[in-house]
């Protein structure tokens, strides 16, 4: 059990780290709050999902704008997954929409 909360916490470390990098130069720099809770919003979803053990984690991509709607891409091997995904981000805190664009597809 304790292995599995030290994984989710470097996941979710590393995941706020990228994504600060990623869009540093995206930032308003008058409003650095917004970017900060955007990636702090981002962070905590990807931090439940890694909790969930869902198999498809690595192929879902999570984004979340200024406004606090949470975008959902990529695939999923079951239906199940990708609903899952979205119920995890629409009770999340700070998350006022989720727009699901998860594809279900079987891999073989």
């Amino acid at each position: 059990m304790k292995h599995s909360a030290i994984y989710s916490l470097i996941f979710a470390t590393g995941t706020l780290l990228a994504t600060g990098s990623a869009f540093a130069d995206d930032v308003d720099s008058s409003h650095p709050g917004t970017f900060i809770k955007d990636s702090a919003i981002t962070a905590s979803i990807k931090t439940k999902l890694a909790a969930e053990h869902l198999k498809s984690l690595k192929d879902i991509r999570v984004d979340t704008d200024d406004k606090g709607i949470v975008w959902l891409s990529g695939h999923t091997n079951t239906g199940y997954d990708a609903k899952k995904a979205e119920d995890v981000a629409r009770q999340t805190d700070g998350v006022r929409a989720v727009k699901n664009e998860i594809v279900v597809r079987a891999d073989n």
